[in-house]
């Protein structure tokens, strides 16, 4: 499975990088807006620091609009994957964006029919918000599994990134299930590593450690 980081926070992206957890990039407006930075100067740093691919969102919900951006995303860097959401319009754009090889990242999916209809309109990646539909009651782990059973049944090339990733058990459970890709807050990366245990057996070993003759 590959690990992307959702944020907007390049120092954070640096950090999860140096960890090697690092096979790509997911940000939106909401996350770069608490840089306090403009959107593309964010992009553009982040295009600078992993090599894999760097979701950038359009911010408009018009076909000739969104057409507009992501035909400037795609000139700003080789790895930029144009951010479009499952909505008509968006499904036009996808279309297009596809026949003019750029890629993109269809997302808000919180249902199967949703994202066949991202597959078929030939996204490179579908986003399901997991953590959302828990918020709601529902079981988003459901919906990844559907994903993956019905992409598997056509041979899709369209890849299942899992978003709203909100705790480990996420990682895990989408792992389990085959999804091609977690898109992880990094808070939530590094509760990846914590485990109990392994805290009691590294002090346990470090005051040994001090008993040895040197």
């Amino acid at each position: 499975m590959k690990f992307f980081i959702d944020t907007g926070d390049v120092g954070e992206i640096r950090e999860a990088y140096a960890m090697g957890l690092v096979d790509g990039v997911t940000t939106n407006p909401s996350l770069i807006a608490k840089s306090g930075r403009k959107y593309r100067d964010v992009v553009v740093d982040i295009c600078e620091i992993v090599n894999g691919p760097i979701s950038a969102e359009v911010l408009t919900t018009s076909y000739d609009e969104m057409m507009a951006e992501a035909r400037d995303w795609h000139k700003v860097h080789k790895n930029i994957v144009v951010k479009l959401p499952l909505i008509p319009e968006g499904l036009k754009a996808v279309k297009t964006c596809a026949e003019e090889g750029i890629r993109t990242n269809v997302t808000l999916c919180f249902s199967p029919v949703q994202a066949l209809l991202a597959a078929k309109a030939g996204a490179s990646y579908i986003s399901p918000f997991i953590g959302r539909l828990d918020d709601v009651g529902e079981t988003g782990m459901e919906l990844i599994a559907k994903i993956v059973t019905i992409y598997n049944n056509y041979n899709f090339e369209t890849e299942v990134l899992v978003a709203s990733v909100r705790n480990p058990v996420h990682v895990v459970d989408a792992a389990m299930l085959g999804a091609d890709i977690c898109t992880i807050p990094f808070s939530v990366m590094l509760q990846l590593s914590k485990h109990p245990l392994t805290d009691t057996g590294l002090k346990k070993f470090v005051e040994d450690a001090k008993k040895i003759p040197r």
